[in-house]
């Protein structure tokens, strides 16, 4: 269960702000049309996250115990600083099919797109290789997800430009600094991660 809680409120911290919560904003004034741009961002987060959930379970499987340690460690230190650096974009950066599609199938084309290499999913990466439990952090990573994005599609502009983002941003660096000092820990400590 800790897995889950853990990966529900840092991926939800971390994705204000983040360009896919821009990419949700983009998309809710663009189509009006709530429900399959959510249901869209969903499958596209979903998919997305296990498949970052499937490289973290594999890289603890793959590698020692010890070097495990000092990658888990080395990627909480450099989320601990990469979110405390604002993500912009542009209409025109969203990366569209070139076909007519509709409302749902382009927001799990765009979001999905806009979500390979992006904090979230490295985030993913690190904390199932970090808890060794797939499910639970895959399930907890999509929920904040959805707990970001959700908002910001029905309140739009009026509730994006109303938080706090520089000071959320502070907090989850900081999340990120005692993950990674929990971490540390375990790593001069040669111990497993679950410990």
């Amino acid at each position: 269960m800790q897995s889950f809680l853990v990966s529900t409120g840092v991926v939800a911290l971390a994705e204000i702000g983040d360009k896919t919560q821009l990419l949700s904003l983009i998309l809710a004034a663009r189509y009006r049309k709530p429900l399959p741009i959510i249901l869209g961002i969903f499958v596209a987060t979903m998919v997305n996250h296990a498949g970052a959930g499937g490289v973290g379970a594999w890289l603890s499987s793959a590698l020692s115990t010890n070097v495990l340690n000092w990658v888990v460690v080395a990627s909480f230190v450099l989320m601990a600083g990469w979110i405390l650096i604002p993500d912009k974009l542009d209409e025109g950066e969203i990366a569209m099919p070139k076909r007519q599609m509709g409302v749902f199938a382009t927001t799990v084309f765009a979001f999905f797109l806009a979500e390979m290499g992006d904090k979230t999913q490295v985030v993913t990466i690190a904390l199932a290789a970090r808890y060794h439990e797939f499910f639970m952090v895959v399930a907890g990573t999509t929920l904040g997800m959805m707990l970001a994005n959700v908002p910001v599609i029905y309140l739009g502009s009026k509730f994006a430009d109303r938080l706090p983002t520089k000071a959320v941003h502070v907090v989850a660096s900081l999340i990120f600094v005692v993950l990674g000092a929990l971490a540390l820990m375990n790593a001069l400590n040669g111990s497993s991660m679950l410990g």
